[in-house]
């Protein structure tokens, strides 16, 4: 999980960011705010940052010299849950010194704890769940006419996507986030996403082709399309436009250079989406696709609906559909009555196929799953000797494959150019904050522009490159 507070892209300390119409409030409200969880949550903090603006706040990274904190929260595993809990005690305790005059959680976990988080920390103000996002305002401003019980925003779900224009960005200008769906149809075990995101429903084709051009316009040459399961875009629209539809129309945008696919669904990615991937210039042969695991009675247990010779099967689809294809994994470790054998059967898997990148999480108990019931759960110490087991394999997977690439030729994207003149870049395999990186020394080079380089070495996960050629600008 990640800890963003309002400080990178747009967003500096000192900076005074409020409605240019100061009638908007009485007296400006100065707020401090911590986005925690995962890229999808970071859409609702850029939302909620763009409502407050919009309304005359003063948006601060400051925290001490905030009138309200806002905390919007992950709730999906135990860990960002402890994570959450500190900030929100932290924030509190700030407050009963002589701090924030007031402290609102908003998120995940709001959503799935409710009115019982009022108990788990005692002092906070207001509570804004996820369905209540456009009450952040009300929430942060306080206005009720001096009630002193905490404010509550928990609404049902609603059948529709919130939209996500007008955002105040905390990714750096170049890159972005676009959330094309939420919620979740699946029915994963371990997964308590549906029951605080509820079912999938997708953004409507037009108003996802109309907000990548307002990200374009604002400074985005890279995308990454985000939702709990985003090859099931479009399911739910009457067959109007599926994934592989709306990957065109994207790829029709002017300015827009990369398009990445984040968050794919194995059992429902299909050929025509993979075409559309290899045939679309701006999208890249890049593909993140969680399969949690390899064995078929864990896959049947984990209720992913496919196999591992139908997991094999699209791999091998994949690879031959798209040459050059990245492809990213994560897996979980020490699911309930995962046996020594079949752990060995996912170890291998690893270390055969050889993923260009892969991630690992130690299964989380969550009481209310299936999984959470499930007889055989696994002791915590075994639980994370299997997840340094599999690193450790995918590190050497991921060594060689960096060795493979010394001597060859690629763009990337510049994303930071350190005080040493180092700059931070990714090539098209290599996805924002989650990926290796690719490092170039000696480089004049500007944050947001494209280079051609070629690969020297390599520095643990880490690219060395060198640039052969200037900046190219985006067309």
């Amino acid at each position: 999980m990640e800890r963003v507070c309002v400080t990178a892209a747009g967003i500096r300390p000192g900076m005074d960011h409020r409605a240019t119409d100061d009638t908007a409030m009485p007296r400006p409200t100065t707020v401090s705010f911590v986005s925690l969880g995962c890229a999808k949550n970071l859409v609702d903090s850029e939302k909620m940052l763009g409502q407050l603006a919009e309304a005359g706040c003063v948006l601060t990274s400051d925290e001490s010299s905030a009138d309200v904190v806002v905390i919007n929260t992950c709730g999906f595993l135990q860990a960002s849950r402890t994570e959450a809990l500190t900030e929100i005690r932290a924030a509190v305790a700030a407050k009963k010194a002589g701090g924030p005059r007031r402290v609102v959680v908003a998120g995940c976990l709001v959503q799935r704890d409710k009115n019982d988080l009022l108990q788990q920390a005692p002092g906070i103000d207001a509570l804004v769940g996820v369905n209540n996002r456009d009450d952040i305002v009300r929430a942060v401003t306080g206005h009720h006419g001096g009630r002193s019980q905490p404010d509550v925003y928990l609404a049902d779900y609603h059948p529709f996507t919130q939209i996500d224009t007008a955002r105040l960005r905390i990714t750096p200008a170049h890159f972005a986030y676009l959330r094309i769906s939420e919620g979740c149809n699946q029915k994963c075990t371990f997964c308590t996403i549906p029951s605080i995101r509820g079912p999938m429903h997708s953004k409507p084709a037009e108003l996802i082709v109309r907000e990548a051009r307002e990200l374009v316009s604002d400074g985005a040459v890279e995308i990454s399309l985000i939702g709990q399961d985003t090859t099931s875009y479009g399911d739910d629209l009457s067959g109007s436009v599926n994934l592989a539809g709306l990957l065109r129309q994207l790829d029709a945008i002017d300015g827009l250079a990369w398009v990445r696919l984040m968050y794919a669904y194995p059992s429902v990615l299909t050929d025509d989406i993979l075409d559309a991937i290899d045939e679309c210039q701006s999208v890249c042969r890049y593909i993140d696709i969680p399969l949690q695991h390899i064995n078929s009675r864990i896959l049947k247990a984990m209720y992913r609906r496919i196999n591992r010779a139908e997991t094999e099967d699209l791999l091998g689809r994949i690879r031959d559909r798209i040459p050059g294809v990245t492809i990213r994994t994560t897996l979980i470790a020490g699911f309930p009555g995962e046996t020594d054998e079949e752990f060995t059967e996912l170890l291998d898997f690893v270390r055969q196929f050889q993923f260009d990148a892969l991630g690992v999480f130690p299964y989380s108990l969550e009481p209310e799953t299936p999984a959470g019931r499930m007889k055989g759960q696994i002791p915590e110490i075994i639980k994370q000797e299997r997840v340094s087991a599999l690193m450790t394999a995918q590190q050497q997977v991921a060594f060689e494959l960096a060795e493979r690439r010394i001597g060859r030729r690629f763009h990337v994207l510049v994303d930071e150019v350190r005080p040493d003149g180092t700059a931070v870049a990714r090539h098209e395999g290599q996805a924002p904050s989650v990926d290796s990186n690719t490092l170039i020394r000696g480089a004049d080079a500007e944050v947001g522009t494209f280079l051609e380089v070629r690969c020297t070495g390599r520095q643990d996960y880490d690219l060395i490159a060198q640039p052969i050629s200037v900046p190219l600008p985006v067309v």
